[in-house]
């Protein structure tokens, strides 16, 4: 799949600081070098709201800070975590709300969700149940590393028990693979996913 061919989407995660926010920034960045108005939008932000900036920048500034990121919580845990330390509770019809005004300015909107598949936002929602509000395919960024084929895998399975459309993966590099299992997990997944569902890298 060519980027400029990507669709609004949701991009998740095998895990916290796996790259989805390096993918989401070079995804936009391609789309909007190629001329589509595709902007970013970081629903919930835990701690450093760096993501957050970093989309904005990625989105040429043309929305605030704010409108990429409703929900900012300063501690860096959980949304479900964050909130009982805060004492507050994530808005989510807030969260729609400023979703489905970028879906009407813009054509394609990226959204990029915190942590992985199941984190928990309340004790009985999850960003899996975020996702599924938005009714986007899903994008799977996995960290290349021992252990991935596992977490990736599983998550996949999550996704599509969910019914949620998977768009594919991208399997980021965060160090030059050294190991047997760095060296050919790409191979691997697409051997047991198929061809078609690997997202090459934004800057390749």
């Amino acid at each position: 799949m060519r980027l400029t061919d990507i669709p609004s989407c949701f991009v998740t995660g095998t895990g916290t600081g796996v790259g989805k926010t390096w993918f989401t920034v070079q995804l936009l960045t391609a789309l909007r070098s190629s001329g589509i108005d595709a902007v970013g939008f970081k629903p919930i932000v835990c701690g450093d709201d760096s993501d957050a900036v970093a989309l904005a920048a990625a989105s040429d500034h043309v929305i605030p800070v704010e409108e990429i990121n409703p929900v900012w919580l300063r501690t860096p845990a959980s949304p479900f975590t964050a909130c009982q330390v805060e004492g507050r509770t994530v808005d989510i019809p807030f969260i729609l709300e400023k979703f489905t005004a970028l879906q009407s300015r813009f054509p394609r909107v990226i959204v990029e969700g915190a942590g992985g598949w199941r984190v928990p936002i309340r004790r009985d929602y999850f960003i899996s149940d975020l996702a599924a509000e938005f009714a986007l395919p899903i994008l799977l960024v996995i960290h290349n590393k021992l252990g991935a084929l596992n977490e990736a895998l599983l998550t996949i399975e999550a996704i599509r028990r969910d019914g949620l459309p998977f768009l594919g993966y991208h399997l980021n590099e965060i160090t030059p693979p050294t190991d047997i299992a760095e060296i050919t997990n790409a191979a691997i997944l697409e051997d047991i996913l198929g061809p078609g569902l690997s997202i090459p890298s934004p800057t390749k």
